[in-house]
């Protein structure tokens, strides 16, 4: 069974965390204990109505504003395919939370209220979703009971959100009217909308395909872990342990070990303690060269027909996520995969408006939760690919160089 990670996002009060919690309710994914606890919380409401929202709201001061300030994970499964789902918050405040829950998502369901129609924060989480090369948009187009279901509400937002679609380059674009309140196109489909031809949100989740999202052509593999048991039994055993991010390995394929620019040949794949003859992404595997050769964790095994950048000199964009101004000549260390380097700010080349795309001068420092061009300078050489090309080789982290905070995510162009 394969799994869908998802994001959801969109403005304030558009109904992300009511619509994860329907989603849970209505696929049975709630605990008994879970659904006591929210009945006690929301059992003095007017209307007793269930307050499904509380199941991603967790933290004290979401509740108690009755917003998603946090990053709220989920998880749930249909008898078709396991879910992660990530609510991220809606405030201006706090995109950097956005950014990061949407970092590692196949999809995500933007939520506009049809009261509303598209306005800025839309459009900012739309953009990230762009930067971020998110490959599927799910357009929930909420609260259609309080528009009495229109149809021309529902198609006037569907021509306005296909200008912002446009213009940002997303390609597949899906457009759901639906009540997350009342569960209507959720998980089943909704007599109030006859004219919507389309499918429920859950069956679009359940039946979307993913296998064209995986490349299967760049072969990518970062080591993890040297495996080195020196026992009795296996004295000369010798692995690497990681994930293939990217492509597929077979025995006897030529390959390169980067950055030290060695070439050697695989001669065995292990994958779950069995040999196999090949392996492919998204597997976790551990390969066997025919050389001796010095590999340490981080270093990249590729193919040699097939090869990634290679360069400590790096063209990236940053979104920033630190509380702490940034300026040229900050030092911190870079985390790219398993690989971690040294890295100092060359230079900051301007700034991206998150609501227009437009290139901005930067004035300064660069505050939290802006979105930069720069320079990074690492001490030794980095084996990558462009973030558009391949995003699970072409991204990385900076953290401050305790290694404990997270200041940065890192696009590398």
């Amino acid at each position: 069974m394969d799994l869908l990670r998802f994001i959801t996002a969109g403005s304030v009060d558009d109904g992300k965390s009511t619509l994860i919690g329907r989603l849970l309710y209505d696929s049975k994914s709630i605990l008994a204990d879970q659904l006591e606890a929210i009945e006690r919380s929301t059992k003095n409401k007017a209307n007793g109505e269930i307050d499904l929202a509380l199941l991603t709201d967790g933290l004290r001061a979401e509740r108690e504003q009755g917003i998603t300030i946090d990053v709220a994970y989920r998880y749930f499964s249909t008898p078709k395919r396991k879910f992660i789902i990530a609510d991220a918050p809606g405030h201006v405040q706090y995109t950097r939370n956005m950014i990061t829950g949407a970092s590692n998502a196949s999809l995500i369901i933007v939520l506009v209220d049809a009261r509303q129609g598209v306005v800025e924060q839309t459009r900012r989480h739309s953009i990230i979703a762009s930067l971020l090369k998110i490959p599927h948009v799910v357009v929930a187009i909420n609260k259609m009971d309080l528009v009495d279901f229109s149809e021309d509400i529902y198609n006037n937002i569907v021509i306005e959100y296909s200008n912002v679609a446009k213009q940002l380059g997303l390609k597949d674009v899906t457009y759901i009217p639906m009540s997350a309140l009342q569960g209507d196109n959720l998980v089943e489909k909704s007599a109030q909308t006859p004219w919507y031809e389309g499918k429920p949100l859950l069956q679009f989740l359940e039946e979307i395909e993913l296998d064209n999202d995986v490349n299967l052509t760049d072969a990518r593999f970062q080591v993890q872990f040297v495996i080195r048991p020196q026992t009795e039994e296996l004295h000369d055993y010798r692995g690497y342990a990681g994930k293939i991010s990217s492509g597929i390995y077979k025995k006897g394929d030529a390959v390169t070990v980067l950055p030290q620019n060695i070439q050697t040949k695989i001669s065995k794949i292990e994958v779950a303690g069995k040999e196999v003859e090949e392996a492919f992404a998204p597997q976790g595997v551990v390969l066997h060269l025919a050389d001796d050769i010095d590999v340490s964790r981080g270093d990249s095994i590729v193919k040699t027909d097939a090869l990634p950048q290679s360069a400590n000199e790096l063209e990236v964009l940053l979104c920033w996520l630190d509380d702490k101004p940034l300026q040229t000549g900050n030092k911190y260390l870079l985390q790219h995969n398993s690989r971690t380097v040294r890295a100092v700010i060359r230079n900051i080349e301007y700034k991206l408006d998150v609501n227009s795309l437009q290139q901005q001068p930067v004035e300064g420092t660069v505050k939290l939760n802006e979105v930069v061009k720069a320079t990074i300078k690492t001490s030794a050489p980095l084996a990558y690919d462009s973030f558009e090309k391949l995003s699970a080789n072409g991204c990385a982290i900076l953290v401050d160089e305790t290694g404990n905070s997270t200041v940065a995510a890192v696009l590398l162009k």
